[in-house]
């Protein structure tokens, strides 16, 4: 049901060694070994930065643009300046909270349905102040990946989500129990980067009033609330390996207008 991101890194083959010097193979061996550890830190740094852009534009969009007057939207801003993030990725993504451009543009909300091998269905989800370019931009990404546009939502359930910072003082039983007496469908744990979240699952249209019955009974931190596209159970498609899936999710996200991506894999 959520994205699970995995970078994997393909090494070139190295040339045949025909000398018996240790040393020149452990330097080879070293070599490769450098590469692959800083192609795993490469991953973990765009991943964190995706991760920071997509909590700065939901602060934005809850409480507002102002870190003065939205607690939240301070403390993620001083997250993203720890980061290293980019100013102008911080003003960015306050931006796209408030459905901007940086410049003041309307963004226009736009859904890209594709299908990828093997059968795997794609609900990409973008704000854009330019449809065309960021159609040809994702439908490039996907005809390389072998994939087609099509259509795909009839594969997925819209429903509500809702994310809590999970707390000591609440525990996931509880958290539970007070979810299904405030009208959830489903409730489950996550742990991002060591941080651990209580997602919500609710229907569409009771996402705000169990977003505020379970606030207000739990006394949990709310961090976001939003409508997602949930794969159905029955149709949803067994992957082999998820290198080559997790790669493509990875290029989609290049693609600054893209906010979401969904897709049916187990």
């Amino acid at each position: 049901m959520y994205r699970a991101r995995l970078c994997g890194v393909f090494l070139p083959y190295g040339r045949r060694c025909f000398s018996t010097a240790n040393r020149l193979r452990s330097g080879h061996n070293r070599w490769s070994t450098i590469k692959h550890d800083k192609a795993k830190a490469d991953a973990s740094t765009s991943k964190q930065r995706m991760a920071i852009a997509k909590e700065l534009a939901n602060a934005s969009k809850s409480h507002g643009p102002d870190p003065r007057m939205n607690p939240r939207l301070a403390t993620v801003i001083s997250a993203a300046k720890k980061m290293g993030t980019p100013k102008a990725t911080i003003e960015k993504s306050i931006a796209i909270g408030q459905g901007i451009s940086l410049s003041g543009a309307t963004l226009e909300n736009v859904m890209v349905e594709a299908m990828i091998p093997p059968s795997v269905a794609l609900i990409i989800e973008c704000q854009t102040d330019s449809k065309k370019r960021t159609l040809e931009n994702l439908r490039y990404v996907i005809h390389k990946a072998g994939g087609s546009v099509a259509p795909t939502s009839h594969l997925f359930k819209r429903k509500g989500r809702i994310v809590f910072e999970k707390s000591e003082e609440v525990g996931e039983v509880e958290a539970i129990d007070l979810a299904i007496e405030a009208g959830a469908l489903d409730v489950d744990v996550s742990s991002e980067d060591g941080n651990e979240e209580f997602i919500v699952l609710t229907e569409p249209t009771e996402l705000t009033e169990v977003a505020n019955a379970l606030a207000q009974s739990s006394g949990l931190n709310l961090k976001s609330s939003d409508i997602i596209w949930d794969p159905r159970e029955d149709l949803t498609v067994n992957v082999e390996s998820s290198e080559e899936l997790n790669g493509l999710v990875e290029r989609v996200y290049e693609e600054a207008a893209v906010q979401e991506v969904y897709t049916n894999a187990r």
